[in-house]
């Protein structure tokens, strides 16, 4: 029986962290929580959470601050949870290293669906093995053979067009930041050439949208990125 999985839940406001923690709990998770930074780091180190919720606004330190720190010594999935709204802060949480961002008030279905996404990934890593298939709705795209195809048939893409759809494709359901986006496919040169990235994002969806118009699959995170939905948005 696998185990269960930990969350740590660092929130100053009481009553979102009542909220997290019963939600967490009746999804079945181990919770512990933290209310300040200080804390956060003590409980990082001695429950080894499997994810973190870290909320921005904490008593003794900005969140963002804790980012770094975190990433340096936990292999947990950081999800931000925050009532900050400018874009320029969830650029800079996902550039120091946040796996994802949630924006308050949220649904709580859909970060349990984000957490169980993580914990997949993070299980095949453990278990050593590299997921090289990707299905998102009826896009179904092969690292290994490096092949895309839609309902079956196979959709021929330029090298930027493949190069940012597998990145996309790595990181389901999670969104990845123009400039995350553009220094891995374009190269550190050009993270601020953000009309590269939205020509090949135009192309792809030209090729895999049912409604181009209205993309469900490649989805914009306005003025942060781009994310790749395993289910099509409804």
């Amino acid at each position: 029986m696998p185990q269960t999985a930990k969350i740590l839940i660092v929130e100053d406001d009481a009553h979102i962290r009542r909220l997290l923690h019963a939600t967490m709990q009746r999804a079945g998770y181990d919770v512990v929580e933290a209310a300040a930074a200080r804390q956060a780091l003590s409980l990082l180190d001695i429950e080894r959470p499997d994810v973190v919720l870290l909320d921005l606004g904490l008593p003794d330190r900005d969140g963002l601050e804790l980012i770094e720190p975190i990433r340096l010594r936990s292999a947990a999935t950081l999800i931000v949870v925050t009532a900050r709204d400018e874009s320029a802060e969830k650029v800079a949480a996902l550039d120091l290293g946040a796996d994802d961002y949630v924006t308050k008030p949220f649904d709580t279905e859909e970060l349990l669906a984000r957490i169980r996404t993580a914990l997949r990934h993070q299980r095949a890593i453990a278990a050593g093995e590299l997921v090289t298939v990707v299905e998102a709705g009826d896009v179904h795209i092969d690292m290994d053979r490096r092949r895309v195809t839609r309902d079956g048939s196979e959709v021929h893409l330029t090298p930027k067009e493949y190069g940012v759809l597998v990145e996309l494709a790595k990181r389901p359901d999670r969104v990845l930041s123009h400039a995350q986006l553009l220094r891995t496919v374009w190269g550190p040169a050009h993270v601020e050439r953000v009309e590269y990235l939205r020509i090949v994002v135009r192309g792809l969806r030209q090729k895999l949208e049912k409604d181009p118009a209205r993309p469900r699959l490649i989805v914009n995170e306005l003025a942060v990125g781009y994310r790749l939905l395993l289910r099509e948005a409804g």
